[in-house]
């Protein structure tokens, strides 16, 4: 299922949604080089990426698609904004990665980086939900599930977050107290970066946003 697109804005809309994506594998990245915890799909995503031998970035990619697989057989409704997601998040994750050097053993710049991260989350987020064209994938599952099941937003998001983090944690992926200060944190970013943009999402993006948003948004 498919929103359907408003050509007159559509250029418009996707500079305005890729400046977001942009943002979007920024903050990730800072977090991963950080090296003291992540967002939760990020913990898995980095542990898979390892393991198998591929780039973050591309196993972004392919996370993205195996999730909207299963929201679209739950039948949710998607947009473009979502296919954009998959495709541009992951690429600008790896492009960041091969510019920005991994940082240890200094305490005050990873908690920079992670409190960067988290407010670059927040402003990527308002940016790309002000488009309106579809939330990401990750999203489109929680609220699949919610649909589906009839459990709030925040049930179906924490059921997702800890089975998520949990796996990639048994894989060996970067979790730490970033991971925590994170899912704290992020919430109020993101409702900022509405305030500073004057985002005024639709109810069900409302709730999500609520509830925290992806990582990924991722």
């Amino acid at each position: 299922m498919l929103k359907p697109i408003r050509w007159n804005t559509f250029l418009q809309d996707f500079i305005r949604i890729e400046i977001g994506f942009f943002l979007f594998g920024l903050a990730i990245t800072l977090m991963i080089r950080g090296n003291i915890g992540t967002s939760a799909w990020a913990v898995l995503e980095v542990a898979l990426a390892q393991r198998i031998g591929i780039t973050i970035g591309t196993m972004t990619v392919l996370m993205g698609f195996l999730v909207l697989s299963g929201a679209l057989i739950m039948r949710e409704k998607i947009g473009w904004g979502t296919l954009g997601n998959i495709l541009s998040i992951g690429p600008w994750e790896d492009f960041w990665l091969s510019i920005i050097p991994s940082v240890k053993e200094n305490l005050p710049l990873q908690i920079g980086m992670l409190l960067l991260a988290i407010f670059l989350m927040g402003l990527a987020s308002a940016v790309y939900i002000g488009v309106d064209a579809g939330a990401g994938p990750r999203d489109s599952m929680m609220l699949a599930i919610k649909r589906t099941t009839g459990i709030s937003i925040r049930a179906a998001r924490a059921i997702i977050e800890v089975t998520v983090v949990t796996l990639g944690w048994m894989l060996g992926g970067p979790v730490g107290f970033g991971t925590l200060a994170y899912a704290v944190l992020v919430g109020p970013s993101v409702q900022w970066g509405f305030k500073i943009f004057k985002v005024q999402p639709h109810k069900p993006m409302a709730e999500e946003v609520a509830a925290g948003v992806e990582g990924g948004a991722e």
